[in-house]
């Protein structure tokens, strides 16, 4: 057996298509089949259950997937400890990051990793389906570190250091009848039509489950995944919105506190919980918390 059938097998085991498999792993759907079919044959048991339409996890399959991550991580963690006793600090580092944040400065610390640690490979990934899909790819080994703007109990099966919070406030056109208001209680805003991220952005969770709290949930009739365009589509009328406090506005805009509540953004940095980090990985958290 190869190790590159182990990383087809949990590839299509975690996306549950030879298709999207195969794009995710820069391959040929015929080459991720025909690797299959020979991990199959070579194991004398069928792995998935296909018909035209879907592709499951035979019970031999889901038996077989927690050891070919095992065997796949054992792997990659062998390979790293050679490359470190015979090079130093190198390898490869997957970083998960969202869109519009204004702090921590990822590039410059990551430009001053690099200088640092030349033969390390940095890839980074602007998430564009929040931090809940970043937690998600953390859990599934597809990343090796995120910042995460989610809330903690959004955080299980992941090690998070909060970087930073942010309170939260209302933003508002400059003619809402609000905005003649210092404060503004959180229930006042439930009837009100708001712009915000899609679902599974952190903040969106927090503040959802806010109006859930009051038992008055909110709608949200525009949502976008660049926080810096929130504003515009306030002013434009299509809605109110409440943001983390980074200074963000349009002309005709303001913000005001919030009262009612104390829902505060966070910003975590995360890894995946009961994973031994790899040279590189341990060697940037390092220089994360030095800073």
């Amino acid at each position: 057996m190869e190790t590159r059938q182990f990383e087809y097998f949990v590839t299509v085991a975690e996306e549950l298509s030879f298709t999207k498999a195969a794009q995710r792993l820069h391959a040929v759907q015929s080459t991720v089949s025909a690797a299959i079919k020979s991990l199959e044959a070579e194991l004398g048991t069928t792995l998935f259950d296909r018909s035209t339409r879907t592709v499951a996890l035979s019970p031999a399959g889901l038996a077989f997937l927690p050891e070919a991550k095992a065997a796949l991580a054992a792997v990659e963690k062998a390979v790293s400890v050679v490359q470190e006793a015979s090079a130093g600090v190198r390898g490869s580092l997957r970083i998960g990051t969202l869109t519009s944040l204004p702090a921590p400065d990822l590039p410059t610390m990551l430009g001053e990793f690099h200088r640092r640690y030349p033969l390390v490979d940095i890839h980074v990934r602007m998430s564009m389906s929040g931090s809940s899909g970043m937690a998600d790819d953390l859990r599934h080994g597809r990343l090796d570190i995120a910042l995460l703007g989610l809330p903690d109990s959004a955080l299980a099966g992941l090690n998070a250091r909060l970087v930073e919070t942010r309170p939260l406030v209302a933003l508002l056109p400059h003619t809402h009848p609000f905005a003649r208001s210092r404060r503004i209680h959180l229930r006042d805003l439930a009837g009100e039509q708001f712009v915000d991220g899609p679902a599974g952005f952190g903040s969106r969770i927090t503040i959802d489950r806010a109006f859930e709290a009051l038992g008055r949930p909110r709608r949200v009739g525009i949502e976008v995944s660049d926080f810096k365009t929130i504003p515009e589509f306030v002013r434009a009328g299509l809605g109110i919105a409440i943001v983390p406090d980074w200074g963000y506005t349009a002309a005709d805009t303001v913000t005001r506190p919030l009262t009612g509540t104390d829902i505060q953004w966070r910003l975590t940095i995360a890894t995946r919980a009961g994973e031994h980090p790899s040279r590189a990985l341990r060697t940037l958290l390092d220089l994360i918390d030095s800073r």
